[in-house]
């Protein structure tokens, strides 16, 4: 009998994605040279390249990959509505069931990738297509620190000025008040639907973050608490139960990842202030290690949708 497989992973970024200059690049050069760029591709790959070092997801397709997982990345627009971002990702998953021949997707989303994905399954007609959402840093009620810069640093001016040329209104559906309402517009439909929903949460001390998201885990943490320095646990962590209006009740499962990360971290990218942590993967030199293991979190989600959702080939 042959072992069991899963369905397609489809990996979700989240918004205004950092690593927006190499997808452009890598998008031109598509359009530019055609067959011969995607030959290229294939030539590197046989050479043992590893071409997702650079991506959002920093490595984790090629090691979901070696093990035996079909891996698949997506790409939503930068910094879009949750409207536009949910349109985007319904067509990159359409695209992956039409070419792998599945009958539905796991999708593992960070950030904004969560809200993308609940959108996308509730109010897209795509709870059929969805076997399971995998949430990670995900600000399920918003972020305190998109409320700081919108509502008292008057960034809401600032981004329809920039939406003239750059469309950055995505920002507005992650306030509190945004994720509210959203959260009320999709709960019947989450509740009664077959999709298997779980969440990831992490957080760090302030000295670990990132320098660059220190002064936002300062602003989450006054106002929200622990947090990974954009989304605070309690955001992450969504809620315990989806209760429908008929009584339909569904559970979330709720984890913590396994080890300190910031929201950088999360999807394997180290930075120097690890080394201020205590621990072997807080020593310096310890950078393959930190990201092996955040590599292997994925592993270990990935082995636990297979384990759930057996597909017999």
């Amino acid at each position: 009998m042959a072992a069991p497989e899963t369905y397609p992973i489809a990996l979700a970024h989240g918004i205004a994605r950092f690593d927006f200059l190499r997808e452009s690049f890598k998008q031109s050069s598509q359009k530019l040279f055609g067959k011969v760029f995607d030959e290229i591709i294939e030539y590197l790959v046989r050479q043992g390249v590893r071409l997702d070092r650079l991506h959002y997801f920093r490595g984790i397709l090629s090691h979901l990959e070696d093990r035996g997982f079909d891996v698949h990345h997506t790409t939503v627009s930068y910094a879009k509505s949750l409207a536009t971002r949910a349109g985007d990702l319904k067509d990159q998953i359409d695209h992956i069931l039409k070419t792998t021949g599945a009958a539905k997707v796991h999708i593992i989303a960070h950030s904004m990738g969560g809200l993308d994905a609940r959108c996308m399954i509730n109010l897209n007609g795509m709870s059929q297509k969805i076997a399971s959402l995998t949430t990670v840093g995900t600000p399920h009620h918003g972020s305190s620190f998109a409320d700081f810069l919108l509502n008292e640093k008057g960034g809401g001016n600032l981004i329809a000025l920039v939406s003239r040329a750059i469309d950055l209104r995505g920002f507005a559906d992650i306030t509190g008040d945004a994720c509210a309402k959203f959260n009320e517009s999709v709960r019947n439909a989450e509740a009664r639907n077959e999709v298997f929903y779980q969440t990831y949460s992490s957080w760090e001390e302030r000295k670990l973050v990132f320098t660059f998201l220190q002064p936002a885990w300062d602003v989450i943490e006054r106002a929200e608490g622990i947090n990974d320095g954009l989304v605070s646990v309690a955001s992450q962590k969504w809620q315990g139960d989806l209760v429908g209006d008929d009584g339909q009740i569904k559970k979330i499962v709720q984890k913590e990842f396994p080890l300190p990360a910031d929201h950088l971290n999360e999807v394997g990218w180290w930075d120097l202030n690890e080394i201020h942590g205590s621990g072997p993967l807080h020593r310096i030199g310890s950078r393959d290690k930190y990201e092996e293991a955040i590599k292997n979190v994925y592993l270990t989600i990935a082995e636990d949708l297979r384990a759930r959702f057996p597909v017999m080939t």
